[in-house]
């Protein structure tokens, strides 16, 4: 199996680099925020614009790399990401940084979509597990230690800013300097958003949940833990824990969600994670390690539900629809992280930081109630024509799981009786 990643060596290097970066970058924005005096609102906007520039470029992306090819749109976007960190230092300013942040966001959704497509052309039916498997191994690793970085140095000087950049600069060189080809030019996809909900209401409902909940996890989860009284250090090991916990949550959800109604699954998710942010808003002020419990539960149920949400609807999908329903489920996830950092910071303004684990709570018990309402007009599909699981890098804020096309070869046709027509019509 070794050998397997010899064709993706220098790309995964890169990747290691490249989120090595963004990770430091998530948790020292809302800490240097705080420290220049923005408000919650400002720093929403702040994660909201992210996620806007990261919608952009899930739509646009694939113009820029067909015009100008993987190995120069990936340098191009390394190049423009890097030199965003340091403005951020050099003005710290909310109105810039919520531009700034829209730029970043476009550049890694154009990143990840050219990592992602590479390894996967560069992956066989029987390796591409494996290979995915360790990029998700990366991916979760690096995030962590980019956070925890934060504490190195001062969030109020120069270095963190700069050790961001040179981490996102040098992800460069491995894939600029590699012998391998680059991958077949990426394709245009159509969106229907209203055909998506038609196909599966529950599976868009969650990917929009996810995107409310964890979007603002990940915008205001530094402010909520700076202004609850942690020190950089804790901050950086309050994030850590969630995304560690998110990681581990995969698999036995993802293991259950294959052999009973993946919907009791996901209701089971959302009301563990709605009293994980009900500890939050409740235990803060009594039980200081308590924290770090709930935000551990929070990840372990929160951070699985987009993969979840995404298995459903492929239980519903024919695999020549498969491209289409993962970009307008990612592009529904990234529309509710537009929404959800600018409701969950206005609320935070008026309650205080347990402002952002109330909002969470109330996202994940409305989409627990929506699922049982769904379940009462829709019998699950039978086994043998359910989608496989597949764990979801979002919890490490990348574009998608592996690429459903490809793995649909690899499976061979899912075998759904029901039209497109049929299934319009069973869900309405």
């Amino acid at each position: 199996m070794p050998a397997a990643l010899a064709p993706v060596t220098a790309l995964l290097l890169s990747v290691a680099l490249l989120l090595m970066g963004n990770g430091l970058q998530g948790t020292l924005l809302p800490i240097r925020a705080n420290i220049e005096a923005f408000s919650t609102l400002d720093v929403g906007i702040m994660g909201s614009s992210y996620f806007l520039g990261f919608a952009v470029g899930c739509i646009l992306g694939p113009r820029a790399v067909r015009r100008v090819g993987h190995i120069r749109a990936f340098t191009a976007m390394v190049s423009i990401a890097s030199t965003i960190a340091l403005v951020h230092a050099l003005v710290p300013n909310p109105y810039l940084w919520w531009i700034l942040r829209g730029a970043t966001g476009f550049c890694f959704a154009v990143l990840y979509m050219i990592i992602e497509s590479w390894l996967n052309e560069r992956s066989t039916n029987e390796t591409r597990g494996f290979v995915f498997s360790v990029y998700t191994i990366i991916n979760l690793s690096v995030l962590t230690l980019g956070q925890l970085m934060v504490t190195l140095y001062d969030p109020a000087a120069f270095p963190l800013f700069a050790l961001a950049s040179i981490l996102v600069s040098v992800a460069a060189v491995p894939v600029a300097m590699t012998t391998a080809p680059a991958p077949a030019p990426l394709g245009d996809v159509r969106i229907r958003i209203r055909r998506l909900f038609k196909m599966s209401p529950v599976g868009f409902a969650g990917c929009l949940a996810v995107g409310l909940a964890n979007g603002s996890f990940w915008s205001l989860g530094p402010v909520f833990a700076q202004r609850s009284g942690m020190n950089v250090a804790g901050i950086a090991f309050f994030m850590s824990v969630t995304v560690i916990a998110g990681a581990l949550g995969q698999w036995p959800l993802g293991l259950a969600s294959d052999m009973i109604d993946r919907r009791k699954v996901i209701v089971g998710a959302c009301l563990a994670g709605a009293l994980a942010g009900v500890g939050m808003v409740f235990f803060n002020d009594y039980w200081g390690r308590g924290i770090l419990v709930f935000s551990f539960l929070f990840g372990l149920f929160a951070f699985p539900l987009y993969a979840l949400a995404v298995a459903h609807t492929n239980d519903f999908v024919s695999p020549e629809d498969y491209v289409e329903v993962a970009s307008g489920l990612l592009l529904v996830y990234a529309i509710g992280a537009v929404i959800g950092p600018m409701i969950a910071s206005g609320l935070m303004a008026m309650t205080g930081p347990d402002g952002l684990f109330g909002f969470t709570a109330f996202v994940h018990a409305a989409l627990a109630v929506f699922t049982i309402h769904r379940m009462r007009m829709r019998s699950r599909p039978p086994q043998e024509e359910r989608a496989a699981f597949t764990e979801s890098l979002l919890t490490a804020q990348t574009v998608s799981p592996i690429d459903p096309v490809a793995k649909s070869a690899a499976d061979g046709p899912i075998s759904n009786p029901q039209s497109m027509g049929e299934q319009d019509d069973a869900d309405l």
